[in-house]
């Protein structure tokens, strides 16, 4: 039987010693772990092993980063209702935080006065404000009629 690449990278799977390098824990550590059922593995018989999907997913469970981002959009979601924004804050705080998460949603590239508009009017009709919002708050730069994220921001949600 033939094994397809897709199920072999599946198939590649660690020891606990292998993992506990891997992540630069202890070995006990991932032991107990695994048997709590906080790391999926598959127990071989004495032994347990985990594959590289499952590693990835675990540490992505634990990446701050991505918790951050649901905490920052719990805070503004009552703004926003089925994808859509209802309203533009209007008390500055807030709206900063509307707009950057906004901004987020952009990939890192040189946008068209057009585009910016059509990405815009997904979430509110009001693209001229929005887009003199980001502007002003310095979440991106604008010449010749071009718009670009600054750097800085991305990563903020």
């Amino acid at each position: 039987m033939e094994i397809s690449s897709e199920n072999r990278q599946k198939l590649n799977l660690f020891t606990v010693v292998e993992l506990a390098d891997i992540l630069k824990m202890n070995v006990q550590v991932i032991a107990r772990k695994l048997k709590a059922g906080e790391i999926r593995g598959y127990k071989l018989g004495k032994d347990w092993r985990v594959s590289e999907a499952t590693i990835l997913e675990y540490l992505e469970s634990h990446c701050n980063q991505r918790s951050r981002r649901d905490k920052d959009f719990s805070r503004i979601q009552s703004y926003f209702e089925d994808g859509r924004l209802k309203v533009i804050p209007s008390k500055r705080s807030k709206r900063l935080e509307v707009l950057k998460y906004l901004v987020s949603k952009l990939e890192n590239r040189v946008y068209t006065e057009p585009e910016i508009n059509e990405f815009l009017a997904r979430y509110h009709p009001d693209v001229c404000t929005l887009r003199r919002e980001f502007i002003m708050n310095r979440l991106m730069v604008r010449k010749d009629g071009r718009y670009k994220v600054v750097a800085w921001n991305r990563d903020v949600p």
